[in-house]
């Protein structure tokens, strides 16, 4: 079955990338803008999540209400940037287990290697969110997808604030099941693999390390 590709057009949510994209905006500030957009693709990429019925009492009476069926979610973290997104996911499903992907970029073939990865001993039952700011090349995502599917793992969607073209195309080769979903669609890559216009390198804005 192929996965499905959702690019966000909320206004709210291209005002908060707009914010983000200024080279002005302070680490503070980029740091909670990135947990807002975070939950708000979260919103959306949790649209289709199975629902059950919980029967409840409210004050005036007992009522049949709905609930996520089974609660079994896991928000997994490319590292290190990706650990700022999980801040906004699990303020939504405080619940939610956290895995974690360890992986570097060759700065010259720009390809990733993996050097850690830590998931719930039960993540193959798990609905699985891979989280991370930028899909620029696509390697990132999938090698980190490469990495769960080889532990059994196939439930997985990927989250991130901003995409180019080429990254999505190849996460889309490799991993035609994923279903995608973006903050917003920017341009091209520039020679470096950077996304242009973009926002930077976005684990250096979250952790205040640029």
């Amino acid at each position: 079955m192929m996965g499905k590709v959702v690019i966000m057009d909320h206004p709210l949510l291209q005002h908060k990338i707009g914010i983000m994209r200024m080279k002005e905006t302070s680490t503070k500030d980029f740091r909670d803008l990135v947990n807002e957009v975070a939950m708000l693709i979260y919103y959306e990429a949790s649209r289709d999540l199975p629902l059950a019925d919980k029967e409840i009492e409210t004050p005036i009476c007992k009522t049949t209400v709905k609930e996520i069926a089974g609660k079994k979610l896991c928000v997994v973290p490319i590292l290190r940037a990706g650990i700022g997104l999980c801040d906004g996911i699990l303020r939504m499903n405080p619940n939610a287990k956290v895995g974690h992907i360890g992986l570097f970029r060759d700065e010259k073939t720009l390809e990733p290697h993996e050097y850690f990865c830590k998931l719930p001993h039960d993540a193959a039952e798990r609905d699985i969110f891979v989280v991370d700011p930028m899909l620029a090349t696509g390697g990132s995502a999938i090698a980190a997808i490469d990495m769960l599917k080889k532990r059994g793992i196939y439930r997985n969607r990927f989250l991130c604030l901003i995409a180019a073209p080429e990254g999505l195309e190849a996460l889309r080769k490799a991993h035609p099941d994923v279903d995608i979903y973006i903050g917003a669609m920017d341009e091209h890559l520039n020679e470096n693999g950077y996304i242009v216009p973009g926002l930077g390198d976005a684990g250096d804005r979250i952790f205040g390390t640029k």
